[in-house]
């Protein structure tokens, strides 16, 4: 019998930050790639084999993903991407923004057959904007946030699930033992909770966040909450030792931390992540 292939994870994290003029327009995220590095080695314990880059350009991120449509993968595609960012992009280490829609436009049906009848689930450690919870709001290039509304999941491909670490206009957190959100899933992938659906272990992820996390420091008080995103037709149980490969679409050929937050300063000063 044929060993069924392994799932894929892309793990993208940026940490220095440098434009072309030489300048570090962006703060450095300490705390970040130690982070990336501990959820490498979860994944790979469950099975995933795992690409950890770090300190990729706007343009090699998005290469990253065109290279995944060549390759072969097993039940799920999995990516984290830890970086600065704003609302609707993601910033490589050249200060340059990569949007999120070039992502998963690659990554769609008609551009990437691979992962057309594939759950592809994305986790995304990255400010949408300048917005403090508690009413604190800090003056940003991207205004206003916005509220939660279907324009974001018409924005992703079919078969896709994607969660924030934060709500449209809000910054992420970071300390130098990591952020919130992620360290939320590491705990999640080590706990029992990595048997459950996606769509629970979401739910989790958001109790876990805005419940135990508190900035301290300078945004004292203030917390965060996660925003999970998705088309899927049907639960998935990317973490479970026990998934299998019963939630395929049919073809249609077939049918017929103690340490102080940082927010950390963006282009212009005005982003953090």
């Amino acid at each position: 019998m044929a060993q069924a292939r392994q799932s894929r994870a892309l793990i993208i994290v940026n940490t220095d930050f440098c434009s072309s003029a030489g300048d570090e327009a962006l703060g450095a995220r300490r705390g970040a790639k130690r982070e990336a590095e501990k959820l490498s080695k979860a994944l790979s314990e469950l099975n995933y084999k795992v690409k950890l880059m770090h300190n990729s350009t706007a343009r090699e991120m998005e290469d990253l993903y065109q290279q995944e449509c060549s390759r072969e993968h097993g039940d799920f595609f999995m990516s984290i991407i830890s970086s600065h960012g704003e609302e609707g992009a993601v910033f490589g280490s050249d200060c340059k923004p990569l949007k999120l829609t070039r992502i998963f436009r690659i990554l769609s049906p008609q551009n990437c057959p691979v992962l057309a009848e594939r759950p592809k689930v994305f986790f995304i450690q990255a400010c949408r904007g300048g917005t403090l919870d508690q009413g604190v709001f800090l003056e940003t290039d991207g205004g206003q946030p916005e509220p939660c509304s279907f324009s974001e999941y018409l924005r992703i491909p079919p078969n896709t699930a994607v969660m924030f670490a934060c709500s449209p206009g809000y910054g992420a957190f970071l300390n130098p033992s990591g952020s919130s959100f992620l360290q939320a899933l590491l705990r999640a992938l080590d706990g029992e909770e990595r048997s459950l659906a996606l769509s629970r272990l979401a739910t989790r992820l958001n109790g876990d966040v805005a419940l135990r996390f508190q900035a301290r420091g300078t945004y004292e008080g203030c917390k965060q909450m996660p925003c999970f995103v998705t088309n899927l037709p049907r639960e998935v149980f990317p973490f479970s030792a026990m998934s299998e490969s019963h939630w395929l679409l049919p073809s249609l050929a077939a049918q017929g931390g103690p340490e102080e937050e940082e927010r950390q300063p963006g282009c212009k000063k005005s982003l953090a992540t």
